[in-house]
């Protein structure tokens, strides 16, 4: 299974070859009007609550399906971390009807793939699978969200599952023990400090019990979205919903009740010295905005911001510590506006042979400080613009693509029209904007640095 926590899955497409964005340029000009219904999808909802969404594509007669719950990580109960990815893998471990495992066999039978993943603020599950498998996968699907049934001494084997998911990902990975430390120094208060795979000591402890409660807190289709895409059409898929989701009647849904994030006062820093660790490395995350949470209007600027300073070979971390024999083998930034709460934006490097770390962070330090004291120019917000453009095109090339970025933001609470408008609000952001959002986010007082460093032995 995976899990989302290091927020792999929440970033948006990465830019790509400036070819399709000089295409893009001399077709749709400076306005994206045009593009404005790229996806044509489709919305409707069932009297039980469940939210459909269908984008169709009639190029190959294949089909992603896939259904988000309103609940992740982020939902537990204090003591009880991890529960929302063991539930994730429980939720193969057998049903009234079916036995452990036999949902992952029906659909390899039918020359399928699925999986599972967990993030801070939803969980999902999809099969990529033939169109005319469709009526299989949804009945398969609704029948683990109305009678999950697994056996005690399934829970008691996927718990050590998920123990050693833990010990493999995360206790043997520096950089993965580096981003929980700097996530518990970031997030003072919300609940996003906690690691989605769970702390070790609490998993230990998970129970079948715990785990039914969290599915029947959760798991219910006015609390879910099922998102088709591919060679399908809303009457079918609404045909086939009403059958087998839409007979599984609504049920209470509790609240979010998160807690909030006061104000920062202090830099941070945290390090983390281990001989697993083969080259050193920097990184720092500012707390951030998104589209839903903090000062929102900064969202889209931060996107172009993360573009102009991190991003391919003309960016500008690239070009001052990368390039001709700088200090630097890698460096750029990144930031995703997607989260429901705060979000972060983050800059990295790893040196040279040669170099330290410390000249990594000097140098990232000037190319902040010449940003935020002479700004960006027009130029260059304009070339990132078009390359952001032009990948949100590329996201039409698959069938998954669009059904994981369609979920993503209607779990959280988006809307088709906001997926459908993003490159028209990307146009629209201008070099002022940029430097204000950078002005906004790029403060010591409200950043944790991360240094990973190798341990070397005699």
């Amino acid at each position: 299974m995976l899990y989302g926590g290091e927020r792999a899955w929440m970033c948006r497409i990465r830019p790509v070859l400036g070819q399709l964005a000089l295409v893009l340029a001399v077709c749709l000009g400076p306005s994206w009007a045009a593009a404005a219904a790229l996806f044509n999808a489709e919305r409707a909802t069932l009297p039980n609550g469940l939210e459909i969404v269908v984008i169709p594509n009639h190029r190959a007669p294949l089909v992603a399906h896939m259904v988000w719950y309103k609940v992740g990580s982020a939902d537990e109960r204090p003591g009880k971390t991890g529960i929302a990815h063991f539930l994730e893998h429980l939720m193969f471990k057998g049903t009234s009807t079916l036995a452990a495992g036999e949902f992952a066999r029906v659909i390899s039978r039918n020359g399928g793939q699925d999986n599972a993943f967990t993030s801070y603020d939803y969980t999902g599950f999809y099969q990529d699978i033939a169109a005319d498998r469709l009526e299989l996968v949804m009945r398969l699907e609704a029948d683990r969200m109305a009678n999950l049934k697994p056996a005690e001494a399934e829970v008691r084997s996927e718990r050590d599952v998920i123990l050693e998911e833990r010990r493999s990902r995360v206790d043997n990975s520096p950089a993965a023990l580096l981003h929980e430390e700097k996530s518990n120094a970031l997030f003072l208060n919300h609940p996003y400090r906690m690691p989605v795979i769970g702390w070790a000591h609490e998993m230990q402890g998970l129970t079948r019990e715990d785990a039914l409660d969290f599915y029947r807190r959760y798991y219910m289709p006015n609390n879910a979205v099922l998102v088709v895409a591919g060679d399908v059409t809303m009457a079918e898929v609404r045909r086939l919903a009403e059958k087998y989701y839409g007979v599984i009647p609504a049920g209470s849904v509790p609240e979010r009740s998160w807690t909030s994030e006061p104000p920062h006062q202090a830099a941070k820093r945290v390090s983390l010295t281990s001989p697993l660790v083969g080259n050193a490395s920097l990184s720092r995350s500012y707390l951030a905005p998104s589209y839903q949470n903090g000062p929102s209007e900064h969202a889209y600027a931060l996107q172009v911001l993360a573009e102009v300073l991190g991003s391919g070979p003309t960016s500008r971390l690239e070009r001052a510590l990368v390039r001709d024999g700088g200090a630097a083998t890698r460096a750029g930034a990144g930031y995703a506006p997607d989260p429901i709460g705060p979000s972060t934006f983050d800059v990295y490097a790893s040196p040279r042979e040669g170099r330290t770390v410390e000249e990594c962070e000097a140098a990232i330090d000037q190319v902040l400080a010449r940003l935020l004291a002479d700004g960006v120019e027009a130029d260059e917000v304009e070339r990132a613009k078009l390359r952001m453009q032009a990948s949100y095109l590329y996201a039409l090339d698959s069938t998954r693509g669009p059904a994981r970025l369609f979920g993503e933001a209607l779990v959280r609470g988006r809307t088709i029209a906001d997926i459908e408008a993003w490159p028209e609000r990307i146009a629209k952001v201008t070099r002022e904007d940029v430097e204000r959002a950078a002005r906004a986010v790029i403060r010591l007082e409200s950043s944790v640095t991360g240094v990973l460093l190798p341990k070397r032995t005699s």
